[in-house]
């Protein structure tokens, strides 16, 4: 904590944080489809029913605003936001990541990432690791990242975009030797970590899908739980790159959650768009 921040701001910026995901859900799954672009007072309904006041989301939008992942546009003389470009192309990414995943096979083989960042440079380092880590790399050694070898295109464009290819080399290939490919895979990757994120998407929304599907969800119902949902679920994808069933432990979650997440988008999706588009054409989106 620095020494202008107060233990209230340091709260109310936490709180911020949480905020941003739920606002970029919604734009994936909503503003796409209205041009790329929501008013204030429709973004401003949409998190009161998730249970978040306008101020913080006014808040939120700012630090968006800042970083490049919102803008500003009025239309027809309506405030409002629209995704900036660059967001617009990561999230169209990541749809394959969440809804249509792919589970690697051995046959796949392999893509490295070797990289070498001049201590000068130290923020372009962070900004690799942190690039390599969100498309689901693990660390074989020192400057030299590896997932499964379906990446590799979905690598060299999110380098390419980031402005980072100078720094890095591409290699794909297969695991000649030694050791065990499992306990390796062990090793690149933190099993543990996914099994926990696994385990509690398992533990939070089992009861969920329970419930819903016992009843079809109202339309209000229906958005206040698809949501969060997805926004919890949207970071898996990127942290698991689908690696081998086979180099996984038997008992691995991640599968079980997978399918957990499908039948939720499947009973949850549609009613809660129709929610979405009656706040748009409501007049809680007029002013």
């Amino acid at each position: 904590m620095t020494a202008q921040t107060t233990p209230a701001t340091a709260v109310a910026g936490e709180r911020e944080s949480r905020h941003a995901p739920l606002i970029l859900t919604l734009y994936g799954l909503y503003a796409r489809g209205e041009h790329n672009w929501l008013s204030v007072a429709s973004l401003i309904g949409l998190m009161a029913d998730l249970g978040v006041e306008s101020r913080a989301v006014r808040s939120s939008v700012s630090r968006m605003k800042r970083r490049e992942v919102l803008r500003g546009e009025r239309r027809e003389g309506v405030a409002g936001y629209s995704l900036a470009g660059s967001t617009l192309e990561t999230l169209a990414e990541g749809d394959v990541r969440i809804f249509r995943r792919t589970r690697a096979s051995r046959g796949d083989g392999w893509v490295l990432v070797v990289f070498s960042v001049p201590e000068s440079e130290r923020e372009k380092r962070h900004a690799l690791r942190t690039a390599l880590t969100r498309l689901g790399f693990g660390t074989a050694a020192s400057g030299v990242w590896i997932a499964p070898g379906h990446l590799a295109d979905e690598a060299r464009r999110t380098l390419e975009r980031r402005e980072l290819s100078a720094y890095v080399d591409i290699f794909t290939g297969d695991h000649v030797a030694f050791g065990d490919l499992r306990e390796k895979v062990r090793s690149w990757w933190d099993l543990d970590e996914l099994t926990a994120m696994y385990a509690d998407f398992l533990r939070r929304y089992g009861p969920v899908l329970d419930a819903v599907t016992r009843r079809g969800p109202q339309p209000l119902e229906a958005f206040g739980t698809y949501v969060p949902m997805l926004t919890q679920w949207r970071r898996m994808p990127y942290r698991d790159p689908g690696l081998p069933l086979e180099l996984l432990p038997p008992d691995w979650n991640g599968v079980a959650a997978g399918e957990l997440f499908d039948r939720l988008h499947t009973v949850l999706s549609a009613p809660a768009a129709a929610h979405a588009a009656g706040v748009f054409h409501s007049g809680r989106a007029a002013t």
